[in-house]
């Protein structure tokens, strides 16, 4: 006994020194050592029961029952019984006594390592544990802790670790389903008993809602006995009340999670919940101090809060109670969601689904009631935040996953649901909050968008029985995004910080917004275009009207609006202008296609009204003004000419139909829209314009070029003036941005085929002249660079040469690209005009080698010559280019490039393998006679480097070229088809350059067994489509020496749980090797993989083979996969924490 006190004494000091401030790390691991030397002992659980029973020091108990823990969870097996005996009566007992006394997370605690015991022991060897649990609920004095218990047992059983075997798993599942109903009616019962004993409702009378309340509540009950109960004031709670309640919520919750519905849910059960929802409602419920404004309304001081502040705990009324008050609100939302979540509903089930959500939105009715005191707004501001996050994850949940089951239902009132959640929506007290409300509407507008698409006939009458909140939602939402109606809330949103989305919170605010305008625009477009068209008029009657302001003085322009006020106003309309023009922009889909001549007078309004405005713009250049307050109303006239052009931009695509519609006839309505654009971008294409703007104009301006396409657009004067200042070299250059936009532009101009015209029409002659000037001018300086492609580059004029490639290669790398898609013709005039300059490049291309930047602006180059312009190219010319690439990557080059991770060489190295996976994708026979080289580039230079390395981006372009070798040129391989290898037996099949393809599938195998979930992914996926494509496990070769092989990888993967995310696909693969030949996969794969598995005995590896069902079906086949995996770890981690010595039977 002494020396179990002296024992206690010593690790009290030695846990108080291992949490002491000032104890060195090297001491720590000193002390470390030594606890988890003792915890190994066989008999040291009996010294932790004395520590249990005699400390008071916490550090001591919370290792004692860590102790504890460890062997029941992995040592339970080498204990023997008399002791297990003794553990489950002693820690029960322990329990019992001090639960009282013992802080919080240790009583927890303490309760985990009875239920770990219960996970191993019951029923067979612990048959009272379950019953002992639901004893203790029933008791008065000790229902917590019963109900900590119960939560813990839920958590620990339902869905346990993999420390259990799947048999074990499903037994407890069984047991505990078993128990469901019972567990459910006790619970019912202490819900229920605490509400009656505490509610007040023969003494106070509820307070008789309004009139109008009572029609809605009427239509949403029925009237029913629901109405009165709900509307009773909700009574007073002790603390230990409310501490019994939250933990009987957190129960259900959990077993919710978890449990399927069905009737032992019960209407009781489910009123009982719904009583304590209320809660969350209560306006005096409130964690934090409302603000001022608030609590001044208060007219008898009953409602404001204490002066010190009512969100503190405290003697006054307002303290911890209504936190806890509050917090009963969110536990029971957070039932009531797991419920709603499933979507998986038996039919008996249902009508307690339509009673749920009648029950919740006569509390959503609550939530959105105004009265003298409060608006709905300030009702919902002074509500816990968590209540209201709860009660709009349900409102998701109820409209995307129920609504279709209630919708038709004549008992629920849809119409009137939209109307308080339209309520709920515009008072959201958050942004957070309203961004979540929006969503929710957008799942609605989809919904109804995809039941009127799927019942035509009945289109209208849908329509109509939503129409008013449809247009209602509209106006409001668009009212939300303008200054004039929502100012002080809209100043206060970021408009400067970017987000993961690279998006201001203005910028997502209003994305969001228009989201939902273009859904109701496309159920509603005339009216939604009727409503919107009008709000943009009137403040682009503003912008129109601020030309009368201009005040010229000498060179400068003055925008003379000076007064404070007057300011203010003007920077609202202009931001509200850009919002409407984004707007507007949005709905330029719902114009063109079938609607396009219905709609027509209505998009022809807008477009010229755009046009009008971006001509408007750019006459009078007001970027250019000087203003009272430059720093807010510059900017302001910037965004709005920049939307301008961006909204005229969305209507490129209905500007092509129009111009399609009117070919054959009078186009001068067409040509005047087109040339008054023009004439608007042509001014702004200029280095002194501001970025924003300069980039607007060059997008509209490709959209012209390559959307529109009108004939006479290379003609218009404006046009000709940007020709001539892009081809002429003295004029200050643009940003590199728009410079590659505007040539983009007159490259497309005159290399994309006109619309609507026979080929004879297309005055390709003269076009291409035009372009082999217009690539003439652009690559002026880049052809002179062909003198110093036989010397090496000299440092003085190093960097001119760079920064001429820098600004030639992009350019055309980008003008490439935009036709890559397009006719024959325009790619082969491009090439023509292109021709001299990729000589150039190649001659270049040895110089700058060992300058990774330049090699990787050259790589890219040729990639998209290759991707878009091989065939324009021609055979020689091309092999030459490649043959050039090869004897420039030597394996010195290829490693110093790919050794450097992450830099411009690794990028050099990816875009020389892509250009290989374009060569060898090429059909025909022109390539062939480089597979031997690239293949030998792949596994003898490349592969070694990588192989041992993470360098994930050179390996994932390595294995992507590998995957095209052999799925582009599998004859090369196997020069018997498919069919014709069926026919014939495997016996005879013909198979060449067998050592490369083996080297290939080593090297996918290889990398099976690396850490890159990436690069696992990527090369499992190529081995199925190799298989689907050339039923690559059937072959012979793979058969025969590597199916085994890889199917013990992908099994030794899933035993590693290393690659955890990609079980499924792992486990198809392993199906889909193993369906090769079942007979041999069972007879002969099965027992030598489980005589190969180490850390398992004989009668285990019985056990795994026997639950290895024979089953050829994929999902049972995955099951079986699971299982195994899943045992085979809990064997091992069994005996792996077995005593030595220990007899097994």
């Amino acid at each position: 006994m002494a020396s179990e006190e002296s024992s206690l004494r010593a690790l009290e000091s030695l846990m108080t020194e291992f949490f002491h401030s000032c104890t060195t790390n090297e001491r720590k691991r000193e002390i470390e050592e030594l606890l988890n030397n003792f915890a190994q002992q066989m008999g040291a659980w009996r010294h932790c029961l004395y520590f249990l029973s005699n400390t008071r020091n916490e550090y001591v108990m919370m290792y004692s029952l860590t102790v504890f823990e460890n062997l029941v969870n992995k040592m339970w097996l080498g204990v023997a019984s008399q002791d297990k005996m003794e553990i489950r009566s002693c820690l029960p007992k322990l329990l019992l006594a001090q639960h009282k006394a013992l802080p919080f997370f240790i009583r927890n605690k303490l309760c985990k390592v009875i239920v770990d015991i219960g996970r191993q022991d019951w029923p067979m060897f612990y048959h009272d544990f379950f019953t002992n649990t639901l004893q203790l609920i029933q008791s008065p004095t000790m229902a917590s802790l019963g109900l900590v218990l119960l939560k813990t047992t839920s958590e620990e059983m339902a869905c346990p670790r993999e420390d259990l075997s799947v048999a074990r798993k499903d037994e407890l599942r069984k047991l505990l389903l078993e128990q469901v109903p019972t567990v459910l009616g006790l619970l019912t019962g202490i819900l229920e008993t605490i509400w009656d004993k505490h509610s007040v409702t023969a003494a106070t009378p509820p307070p008789s809602p309004t009139s109008e309340e009572s029609e809605l509540l009427g239509s949403l009950l029925q009237g029913t006995h629901y109405s009165k109960l709900l509307s009773q004031p909700i009574p007073a709670l002790d603390d230990d009340s409310q501490q019994l309640c939250s933990l009987a919520l957190e129960c259900l919750a959990h077993l919710f999670s978890w449990i399927p519905l069905s009737t032992s849910i019960t209407p009781s059960l489910l009123a009982s919940i719904f009583h304590f929802a209320r809660f969350g409602c209560d306006l005096r419920v409130k964690p934090k101090t409302p603000p001022s404004i608030y609590s001044s309304c208060s007219s008898n001081g009953e409602h404001a809060p204490p002066a010190n502040g009512g969100g503190r705990p405290g003697h006054q009324m307002g303290g911890s109670g209504q936190v806890d008050r509050s917090r009963l609100g969110v536990l029971a939302m957070t039932c009531i969601n797991e419920l709603v979540s499933k979507n998986c509903v038996p039919l008996d089930f249902e009508e307690y689904l339509l009673r749920m959500f009648q029950q919740t939105f006569f509390l959503l009715q609550r939530l959105t009631r105004e009265n003298n005191v409060h608006t709905v707004k300030s009702r919902l501001q002074e509500l816990d935040e968590s209540y209201v996050e709860k009660f709009t994850d349900f409102l998701r949940l109820f409209v995307s996953v129920h609504l279709r089951r209630i919708e038709s239902n004549a008992q629920f009132p849809v119409v009137e649901f939209l109307a308080l959640l339209f309520k709920y929506t515009f008072n959201q007290p958050t942004h957070e909050g309203y961004f979540a409300c929006l969503d929710i509407w957008s799942i609605f507008l989809d919904y109804l968008t995809t039941k009127i698409k799927s019942r035509l006939a009945d289109r209208d009458g849908v329509l109509n029985r939503y129409k008013d909140a449809l247009v209602l939602l509209l106006r409001e939402v668009l009212n939300r995004i303008q200054f004039r109606y929502n100012q002080a809330q809209l100043e206060e949103l970021d408009d400067e910080t970017l987000d993961d989305d690279q998006q201001t919170e203005w910028q997502r605010y209003l994305r969001q917004s228009l989201e939902v305008v273009v859904k109701v625009m496309e159920l509603l477009p005339s009216h939604a275009f009727a409503t919107l068209f009008p709000v943009l008029q009137e403040d682009l009657d503003v912008y129109l009207g601020l030309q009368q302001f201009i005040v010229t003085s000498g060179t400068s322009r003055r925008l003379n609006i000076t007064a404070e006020n007057d300011c203010r106003r003007l920077h609202c309309a202009l931001r509200d202008l850009s919002s409407l023009l984004q707007a507007v922009g949005r709905l330029a889909g719902y114009f063109i296609g079938d609607v396009f001549a219905a709609r027509f007078n209505d998009a022809l309004a807008v477009v010229e009204r755009l046009v009008e405005v971006t001509c408007y713009g750019s006459q009078i250049s007001l970027y250019d003004l000087e203003t009272a307050v430059p720093s807010v109303l510059k900017p302001d006239l910037i965004d709005v000419h920049a939307q301008s052009l961006a909204a005229l931009q969305a209507y490129s695509h209905w500007l092509a139909q129009f111009y399609s519609e009117v070919q054959r006839q009078n186009q001068s309505r067409f040509i005047s829209l087109v040339t008054s654009t023009m004439d608007a971008t042509a001014p702004l294409i200029t280095a002194k314009v501001p970025e924003k703007l300069l980039l607007s104009a060059c997008h509209l301006m490709v959209s012209m070029a390559t959307t529109v396409r009108p004939v006479f657009l290379v003609t218009l004067p404006a046009v000709q003036n940007i020709f001539n200042l892009i081809t002429e070299s003295q004029t200050g250059r643009l940003p590199q941005e728009a410079h590659m936009l505007v040539c983009r532009a007159l490259s497309n101009m005159l290399l994309l085929p006109w619309s609507n015209l026979p080929e004879s029409e297309q005055q390709w002659q003269t076009r291409s002249s035009s372009h082999a000037s217009l690539l003439a001018a652009l690559t002026r300086h880049y052809r002179l660079l062909r003198g110093t492609a036989n010397q090496p580059p000299h440092r003085l004029g190093l960097e001119d040469t760079k920064a001429v490639l820098h600004q030639t290669l992009p350019v055309l790398r980008d003008i490439v690209d935009s036709i890559s898609g397009e006719s024959t013709k325009s790619r082969q005039i491009c090439y023509q005009s292109l021709q001299e300059s990729v000589q150039v490049s190649l001659g270049l291309f040895p110089v700058f080698i060992q300058q990774p930047d330049v090699t990787d602006e050259m790589l890219s180059f040729f990639l998209t010559l290759f991707q878009g312009l091989r065939v324009q190219m021609g055979v020689p010319f091309t092999g030459q280019i490649i043959h050039t690439f090869l004897s420039m990557f030597t394996r010195e080059q290829l490693a110093a490039s790919i050794l450097q991770e992450g830099s411009a060489g690794c990028r050099v190295v990816e875009k020389f393998l892509k250009i290989l996976q374009v060569v060898v994708q090429e059909p025909g026979q022109a390539f062939k006679p480089f597979l031997p080289s690239i293949i030998a580039l792949c596994m003898e230079q490349v592969y070694p480097i990588v192989a041992e390395r993470s360098s994930p981006d050179v390996k994932a372009e390595m294995f992507e070229l590998l995957y095209q070798v052999l799925h582009h040129n599998w004859r090369y391989f196997f020069k018997t088809s498919v069919l014709a290898s069926v026919q014939r037996g495997s016996a005879e099949e013909a198979m060449e350059n067998e050592a490369q393809f083996s080297a290939a599938m080593q090297a996918f195998g290889q990398s099976f067994l690396q850490p890159d979930i990436h690069i696992f992914k990527q090369n499992l996926s190529y081995l199925e489509s190799l298989n689907s494509k050339h039923k690559l496990y059937h072959r012979k070769l793979f058969r025969t020496s590597m199916l085994f092989h890889f199917i013990n990888v992908l099994l030794q993967v899933l035993l590693h749980k290393s690659h955890d995310l990609l079980q499924e696909e792992i486990a198809l693969a392993v199906y889909n090797m193993a369906s090769v030949d079942f007979d041999a996969f069972y007879s002969a794969f099965m027992p030598e993989f489980l005589n190969g598995c180490q850390g398992v005995d004989a009668n285990q590896r019985a056990v795994l083979g026997r639950n290895f069902k024979l089953e050829r079906d994929l999902p049972s086949f995955t099951q079986s996969v699971h299982r195994l995996v899943n045992d085979l770890r809990y064997y091992r981690l069994c005996n792996s924490s077995l005593p030595t010595g220990t007899v097994k039977l």
